[in-house]
């Protein structure tokens, strides 16, 4: 049996770590799979200074796996770690902008000089949307796979009373509900906020707010209740603004039928064009296009049918199946 080390340096829910998870439990049927956690612990708390500890951690990994699964901050460690077997590289997104000032000089400088030659030496590079696969082919990796984000349908079957319990439990009857997405800057929420803040809607966020939104509510949600919002929305709005690996988000979305405006930054451009959403480049343009949504009931339940019928060709079943495949061929 071939045994799998898995490096993390986070376990925050947000979605690579999702798929990460639902990899290695796919993988867990057929191999040996080692989670190496990397997480910082004496400066987990300092958040400018943390990714010292996790250097120090990476830089101290050593052992014989048939396989190492690494992301960008492993990456780092490639050739300097004491880890013996094949490597393959995940990797979700590869722009630092959406990070503090620091990180983002740290990391763009370490792009040019480190990231992008050790993924030139690893066996494998596994990423998540067409852009990231062309990016990296052509710049010089080798054996560049695609393998898309999976999910698990039945989890998206919401059923209206289950959408009428929630909007009276969080109060959010009678208006239309808008959807900006998690409650952070580099989402996109304060653009988004800023060009339909007056609209006639309940303007929500989610997960840990990381700042506050005058005329929004925030909520803090266990899944299940999260895809009830996603299926109580008119309309969820994802302004991201970085290059997208994918965007679980607005994938969970369409898998509810609910329509989607997006910016359409890295991979997510792939997703909105393919479920046939809208794509919002200029964000001046958002409070129109929402408006035009919103305000057409046969446009809504359209756009809700098309992205589910490709939303749903991304199954759990051939998820698991090239990751298993992929460890197979090595």
């Amino acid at each position: 049996m071939k045994k799998i080390g898995w490096i993390e340096v986070s376990r925050k829910r947000y979605g690579g770590v999702l798929y990460n998870e639902e990899a290695r439990k796919a993988l867990s049927e057929k191999f040996e799979v080692q989670v190496v956690s990397c997480e910082p612990r004496i400066l987990a708390g300092f958040r400018r200074v943390k990714f010292f500890e996790v250097f120090l951690r990476l830089f101290r990994l050593e052992g014989e796996m048939d396989v190492w699964v690494r992301d960008h901050f492993s990456l780092l460690t490639l050739s300097l770690d004491r880890t013996r077997g094949k490597n393959i590289v995940l990797i979700h997104h590869f722009d630092f902008s959406a990070l503090p000032f620091p990180g983002n000089l740290v990391f763009s400088f370490l792009k040019k000089l480190v990231l992008y030659r050790n993924l030139r030496k690893a066996d494998v590079v596994v990423t998540v949307s067409q852009y990231w696969q062309k990016h990296f082919s052509e710049r010089g990796c080798r054996n560049v796979h695609l393998i898309y984000n999976g999910f698990d349908l039945r989890d998206f079957e919401i059923s209206e009373e289950e959408v009428k319990e929630f909007k009276k439990r969080f109060d959010l009857e009678g208006n239309p509900i808008v959807y900006l997405g998690n409650c952070q800057k580099a989402k996109g929420v304060v653009g988004a906020y800023t060009e339909l803040k007056g609209m006639d809607v309940h303007l929500v966020t989610s997960g840990v707010p990381q700042l506050r939104l005058k005329g929004t509510r925030n909520l803090d949600l266990e899944h299940r209740d999260y895809l009830k919002l996603l299926k109580a929305s008119s309309l969820v709005v994802a302004m991201s603004k970085f290059e997208e690996g994918w965007s679980r988000t607005v994938h969970e979305a369409m898998l509810v039928e609910t329509p989607v405006i997006g910016s359409g930054k890295g991979g997510m451009r792939e997703l909105l064009l393919g479920g046939e959403q809208m794509v919002c480049s200029d964000i001046q343009k958002l409070r129109n296009m929402a408006e035009s949504v919103l305000r057409d009931p046969i446009l809504q339940d359209t756009m809700g049918k098309r992205g589910y019928a490709f939303a749903s060709k991304f199954t759990l079943e051939r998820f698991s199946s090239s990751w298993i495949q992929l460890i197979d061929s090595l």
